[in-house]
């Protein structure tokens, strides 16, 4: 088989990862990829959100299978644009991506079949949000409705705060916002292989969004994560499989947006049950750089079989996998490119690579998340260890880290 994968980060490289191990793929394109990607496939020159061009190139190649990485990608319609060219891609069009690159559109599917989520309301004027706002009361969430990298949240625990979040979200011209309860509890993420109404779930993984330790700091996309998780115990994942991400699943099918691809659930367990924090129309990024290296089955024979609607038991490593973001100083808000990074070669377990570009030979940092290091251990303690041995090889003058990932499942 020839694949190819579409995008260029963590969670790119963690799919490639995948293909490169599969009996089956012989030859892996990567649009664009990036420098740890081109150890193990051919990176092409095309940006993941030039769609006519993605589609003339797996034309050209005569690729059997394309693979979408990015939700900017989905949300522009490159799914539709591929079935379109009689084109085989696993993903879902753009308007099933809506479950994603719509929070309204989401909570209103949610709202309407009855799958578990805080309350919420949504506004498209400042002033009726603020009333909201200071009616609810504090603290409470505040979500930009389109897609923002994981970044459009504020759960906020001052009037304050909310009001300068709200003055931040409505300074975009026509922008919608969603306002929610805030929900406690313990949260994780839990991925399925989808198509229709057939759900494959993964292994579940816990993500820590916040930017420092102790959960510090402002919302990011995802500073670092593990798998599997203790505390989610079988029984609290066959109760989200059942009163969510198969409900979920379902209610695209009969609203006729039937979906097909990577269907990501960000759950978490609270007193009353387990809620819907988020879904998104894709893997989780770094949530896959954990979750697809203890997949044993082979990832062409997964997706092949989902898109015949054939029922697979997935097989996984046992090991538990831990993987520590290496950020750029002054990330969410900033990002330092062309800084050299040094030592990787030193580094004993996987390297994936978020935001790195070559400059001269040079391997530099590129974006705002620029690696993620990661490693493997019969406990999450050893994983833990070695993970942080591996982050401390690494040396460039522009990065910062949490220390503390996987450490409230300890």
């Amino acid at each position: 088989m020839k694949v190819l994968v579409i995008g260029k980060g963590g969670r790119e490289h963690a799919i490639a990862d995948a293909f490169h191990r599969s009996v089956r793929v012989d030859k892996i394109y990567a649009a664009p990829g990036n420098p740890g990607m081109a150890k193990i496939a051919e990176c092409v020159d095309i940006a993941a959100e030039n769609v006519e061009e993605l589609v003339r190139f797996a034309k050209e190649k005569a690729i059997d299978l394309t693979v979408v990485g990015p939700e900017a990608s989905l949300a522009l319609g490159v799914v539709d644009a591929f079935l379109a060219a009689g084109l085989k891609i696993f993903g879902p069009t753009k308007a099933a991506a809506q479950i994603e690159s719509s929070k309204d559109f989401a909570k209103l599917l949610m709202s309407k079949y009855n799958i578990p989520t805080a309350s919420y309301q949504t506004f498209t004027s400042y002033a009726n949000a603020w009333d909201y706002v200071q009616k609810q009361g504090v603290p409470i969430v505040i979500k930009e409705d389109g897609l923002k990298a994981g970044k459009g949240v504020s759960v906020v625990h001052t009037l304050k705060d909310a009001e300068a979040a709200l003055k931040e979200a409505f300074a975009v011209a026509d922008n919608k916002v969603v306002i929610e309860e805030f929900l406690s509890g313990f949260e994780f993420s839990l991925i399925c292989f989808v198509c229709d109404d057939m759900v494959i779930p993964m292994e579940i993984a816990q993500d820590h969004k916040c930017a420092y330790d102790n959960d510090q700091g402002p919302n990011t996309g995802g500073m670092g994560v593990y798998s599997p998780v203790q505390t989610i115990t079988p029984k609290l994942v066959d109760e989200a499989m059942t009163q969510i991400m198969i409900p979920a699943a379902k209610a695209m099918v009969q609203e006729g947006t039937p979906f097909t691809g990577f269907l990501y659930g960000g759950l978490m367990v609270t007193d009353s049950g387990i809620k819907t924090i988020e879904f998104n129309a894709r893997l989780g990024d770094p949530e896959a750089e954990v979750i697809l290296p203890r997949l044993k089955t082979d990832m062409a024979d997964v997706i092949e079989a989902i898109m015949r609607h054939e029922p697979m038991k997935l097989e996984w490593d046992s090991q538990v996998t831990l993987g520590v973001v290496m950020a750029s100083d002054g990330y969410p808000k900033s990002s330092t490119k062309g800084v050299l990074i040094h030592g990787l070669e030193q580094v004993e377990g996987q390297v994936f690579h978020m935001g790195t570009a070559m400059v001269n030979d040079e391997l530099v940092s590129d974006g705002g998340r620029v690696l993620l290091i990661s490693a493997k251990g019969d406990t999450l303690q050893e994983a833990y260890d070695k993970a942080y041995a591996d982050v401390a090889k690494v040396k460039c003058d522009a990065l910062f880290y949490r220390h503390d990932i996987g450490k409230k499942d300890m």
